[in-house]
């Protein structure tokens, strides 16, 4: 099938690195992987993040601009194969609406597919009350909902029609550079040692995520608390990772930590998988997390992980088997957890190993791939009523 893609938090060709970037792109491999051309349709980004509904009003005002214009493009004047046969949107929120997919499917009566999206009743008031009802319009009009946790799916059964499927699609990505890092864990490790000066005959731990304000400024001032509590023991810290708030979270890491810190800054996909396998524990607060790619990233490559099970962690982390999950919040669980790993290596290696089997068997790409084959069959099969389709928006 060919496929419109769009993604209207972050464009998968966004500059900016973040685990929402990472799974836009994922999904696009596995769509080609299970056979289907999928093209990225748009680079707009309806996301509006201080509550000012006029800048909404504007967004919208774009959105229904381009929505007209591809349905120009896709118009009875062109040819028929540069039609797609569907659209799919990832990450779906009230910050974030889909202005662009219910319009085009509406017109051309495509089957409107959306992967990760979230809906929460209580934003029906208040400043994002036109994207939480924008949210929902799309919702009810979809066809598939593909859910990465099993968080989202009490809400999505509120608003989704009796006729759409809600169908797990777990967080996955591709196993293979990971499980060639590990393969190569002695390398990387005496490697970064020699540069950064580490200390290897401790363990390591590894922490990779952005630096910015909000949830994940939350999770390393988590994480900060967590170390002094572990500060009788030898460990080092290796962390990837940057942005806005990069040096008031270094600094608070090095108060933390003093002289067991080691910054890799923004790393590439080839330096960070080496960067995990040449480590020994994962530990992240996970504060708000959605599900944590990194966590997931970690495992691939054979290491363990401490975190907090807050919302689709547990979809990622299989606790007591890949790792330990503790209570949202609980600092001193989360820093006995991580206490308990760090001091029994054979429990580290255990379940790192277990870790990088699960995530090659359960969480790769080509099963992703299998899954988006037969949910999206059926769905192109399933009869739609098409009215209105051909119309002018």
């Amino acid at each position: 099938m060919r496929i419109a893609f769009y993604a209207p938090l972050k464009s998968p060709m966004h500059p900016v690195p973040s685990g929402d970037r990472r799974v836009a792109r994922l999904l696009l491999q596995a769509l080609q992987l299970a056979g289907h051309e999928a093209e990225l349709v748009s680079e707009f980004r309806s996301y509006e993040g201080r509550g000012d509904p006029h800048a909404q009003r504007l967004l919208r005002v774009e959105g229904d601009a381009i929505a007209s214009a591809l349905l120009r493009r896709w118009g009875p004047d062109s040819p028929h194969r540069c039609r797609p046969d569907l659209w799919f949107t990832y990450h779906l929120y009230y910050k974030a609406p889909d202005w662009l997919g219910p319009v085009v499917c509406r017109h051309l009566g495509l089957p409107y597919v959306v992967a990760e999206a979230s809906f929460a009743a209580k934003r029906a008031q208040g400043p994002w009350a036109a994207g939480h009802a924008a949210v929902r319009d799309a919702l009810q009009r979809a066809d598939l909902l593909l859910c990465p946790t099993a968080d989202d799916v009490p809400a999505l059964q509120t608003v989704a029609r009796p006729a759409a499927r809600i169908l797990r699609l777990p967080p996955f990505l591709d196993p293979a550079p990971y499980q060639q890092a590990a393969r190569q864990r002695a390398e990387h490790r005496a490697r970064l040692a020699a540069a950064a000066g580490i200390e290897p005959q401790a363990p390591w731990i590894v922490v990779s995520a952005m630096m910015r304000p909000g949830d994940k400024q939350a999770s390393y001032t988590e994480l900060a608390e967590v170390l002094r509590r572990l500060a009788d023991l030898r460990w080092q810290l290796l962390v990837a990772g940057d942005g806005v708030a990069g040096a008031e979270i270094r600094a608070m890491l090095e108060a933390a930590a003093p002289g067991r810190c080691h910054f890799a800054g923004q790393s590439d996909a080839t330096a960070l998988a080496a960067l995990y396998a040449a480590s020994d524990l994962c530990i992240w607060p996970a504060v708000n997390e959605a599900y944590g790619m990194a966590l997931l990233e970690a495992q691939a490559a054979g290491v363990p992980v401490a975190a907090c099970a807050v919302r689709g962690v547990p979809d990622v982390v299989c606790d007591g088997v890949t790792g330990l999950l503790t209570p949202p919040g609980d600092v001193p669980a989360l820093a006995g957890s991580a206490r308990r790993l760090l001091q029994d290596a054979t429990l580290r290696l255990s379940m790192g190993a277990a870790a990088a089997r699960h995530v090659a068997a359960e969480r790769g790409t080509s099963g992703a791939a299998r899954t988006l084959r037969e949910a999206l069959a059926q769905v192109a099969a399933t009869p739609r009523d098409l009215a209105g389709a051909g119309a002018r928006p």
